[in-house]
C-alpha cells in the first residue's frame, strides 16, 4: 500500500494528524527532500528506509514502491503542502495504476494558506477579491497559453505565484502588463512560510523585484498580490445585524 502524504507548509506540527500516524507506521518513506522539513522524518520507525526524491528520478522512485510493495511493506510517498498543488503525483497514480498497487491520498496545509497566516490576511474580502488564482510563472516549465501570468494578472484578483521567486523580474514585468494591478498594489514575499526561519517582505507590484532582491531571496518563496493586503474593504454580510440569515433576524426592512 501506499500513501501520498501532505507534509503541510514547513512547521512539523502542521501536518495532519492522519498524516503523522502513516508516517510512524511506514516501512518506507519516500519524501520530497527539497521541499519538507526533514524534521518530520523524526517520526519514522526505526528501521524505516527513508529515500529523497529530490535526487531520484520518476522511475527511480517507481521502482522503489514496486521493491516495498513485493517486501509487503508499507510506503508513504511524502509531498510538500498538499500534494494536489504542484506535487506531480497524477504520474505516480497513473504508474500504480497500471501494476495494480493500491494508494489512497492523505491532504496537507498547503504552504499558500501558510502565507496567508505569515501575513494574518484572509484573500477572499468582501468587494475586493472573492477569486484566488494560484499560478506559477512561466520558465523551463511551461504553462498553457491562456494561463499565462499577464493574462491571469487581468483579472486583478488576489494572486498566489508558486515556484517563481527566481524568475521575479519577470514576475513583475507579466503583473503589470495587462493593467488588472496598478504599480502600487499591495504585494508580498513570504519566505518559507512556517518554518522557524519564515520571512515576510512587504511591498508594492512596482517593488516587487528591488525588495525581494534586497532582502537576498531567491527560493522557497511565494509571490502574493492584490488589494486584499490594503486596508479598504467591507464588513461580511453574514455577520452584519442588518442581515437576515437562516438563523437569524436582521434589522434592516424587507431583509
Amino acid at each position: 500500500m501506499v500513501h501520498f502524504v501532505g507534509a503541510g507548509p514547513g512547521a512539523p506540527d502542521l501536518i495532519t494528524r492522519r498524516g503523522a500516524a502513516l508516517l510512524a507506521d511506514a516501512d518506507c518513506i519516500i519524501y520530497a527532500g527539497s521541499l519538507v522539513n526533514p524534521a518530520l522524518l523524526g517520526l519514522a520507525k526505526p528501521g524505516c528506509a527513508i529515500y529523497n526524491s529530490a535526487e531520484m528520478t520518476l522511475e527511480q522512485v517507481l521502482d522503489t514502491i514496486r521493491a516495498a510493495e513485493k517486501a509487503g511493506g508499507t510506503t508513504v510517498r511524502l509531498h510538500t503542502g498538499d500534494p494536489c498543488l504542484y506535487g506531480a503525483i497524477r504520474e505516480q497514480m497513473d504508474a500504480l495504476d497500471a501494476d495494480g498497487i493500491p494508494y489512497d491520498d492523505t491532504p496537507g496545509v498547503s504552504s499558500f494558506c501558510g502565507a496567508a497566516a505569515a501575513l494574518c490576511a484572509e484573500y477572499t474580502l468582501p468587494n475586493v477579491s472573492q477569486t484566488v488564482i494560484i499560478t506559477r510563472m512561466e520558465g523551463r516549465t511551461p504553462v498553457p497559453e491562456a494561463e499565462q501570468l499577464a493574462k491571469l494578472a487581468a483579472h486583478g484578483a488576489t494572486m498566489v505565484i508558486f515556484l517563481s521567486i527566481g524568475l521575479v523580474d519577470k514576475v513583475q514585468q507579466a503583473l503589470l502588463e495587462s493593467g488588472g494591478y496598478r504599480p502600487d498594489t499591495p504585494a508580498a514575499v513570504v519566505y518559507k512560510a512556517t518554518w522557524p526561519e519564515q520571512r515576510v517582505v512587504r511591498c508594492t507590484v512596482s517593488t516587487l523585484a528591488e525588495e525581494t532582491r534586497k532582502n537576498g531571496i531567491t527560493k522557497t518563496a511565494l509571490i502574493v498580490v492584490g488589494d486584499f493586503l490594503g486596508e479598504n474593504y467591507e464588513r461580511s454580510k453574514l455577520y452584519d445585524p442588518a442581515f437576515t440569515t437562516e438563523f437569524r433576524q436582521g434589522t434592516e426592512a424587507g431583509q
